[in-house]
């Protein structure tokens, strides 16, 4: 019986972690996750779903735990796939998304401990459960750190321009481990976070309707496929051609 290839994705309770994690889990593998909530109860029966850890990736000790923590159950097992998908897009106390005139310093610290040094060290923390892998890195980074977004936010449009060139980086440097590095840059998909706001930007989507957590999984799924194998370095956008306009 072959053995169950391993996946490690953060932000699984709800959204694109969540439709991955279901994706993943239809093809066999064995998952280890982490996300601010809990699983929902009816996954804790998923036999493939092996641990689920609760825990704040913004706070680096938390960081720290989760990759003790998963390294100790991996032990000199192979990780086969890191999907750094959790992030975080705040808002200031008048409700608006935190920008670079409004709000306080400290939320950008926060929105980068979680968007860009939460990926950066769950890569080296695992570098050598993928290298024996040779495993794949996705790295979930948005449209909205390609260009502006009247929703996104300064800090959270370019912590994600910043995990965008990590990535870039993060493939030169695991390429001699064997490891691939590519990133998955979605635009409007419909999740718990979109409201009636977002409708006026489906006319500037070629494709003229919002993406499914479920297509931008498929996309993820894939680039950790051995059918992807001499792919690293890239960023497939997600966007039903938003970023053509």
């Amino acid at each position: 019986m072959q053995t169950p290839r391993t996946l490690v994705l953060t932000g699984a309770s709800r959204g694109i972690g969540h439709a991955t994690v279901k994706r993943f889990a239809e093809q066999g593998w064995r998952l280890i996750t982490c996300s601010r909530e809990d699983i929902p109860k009816e996954c804790r029966v998923d036999p493939n779903w092996a641990f689920h850890m609760p825990c704040d990736l913004s706070v680096p000790a938390e960081r720290a735990r989760f990759v003790d923590e998963v390294n100790a159950r991996i032990g000199d097992g192979p990780l086969d796939a890191l999907v750094n998908n959790a992030g975080v897009s705040p808002k200031t106390p008048y409700k608006e998304r935190l920008g670079i005139l409004h709000g306080e310093i400290d939320g950008w610290h926060r929105v980068f401990e979680l968007n860009f040094y939460a990926p950066l060290e769950l890569a080296r923390g695992f570098a050598g459960a993928l290298a024996r892998a040779k495993g794949a890195i996705v790295n979930v980074t948005s449209i909205a750190g390609h260009r502006t977004h009247p929703f996104a936010g300064s800090a959270y449009s370019t912590s994600k321009a910043a995990l965008s060139g990590l990535t870039r980086e993060m493939a030169v440097e695991f390429a001699p481990l064997g490891v691939r590095v590519n990133a998955v840059a979605p635009g409007e998909i419909a999740t718990e976070m979109i409201s009636p706001d977002y409708e006026p930007l489906i006319t500037r989507i070629p494709m003229h309707r919002m993406g499914t957590t479920a297509e931008v999984a498929a996309v993820i799924h894939r680039l950790c496929d051995p059918d992807f194998g001499y792919v690293t370095g890239s960023e497939i956008f997600v966007t039903g051609g938003q970023q053509l306009l």
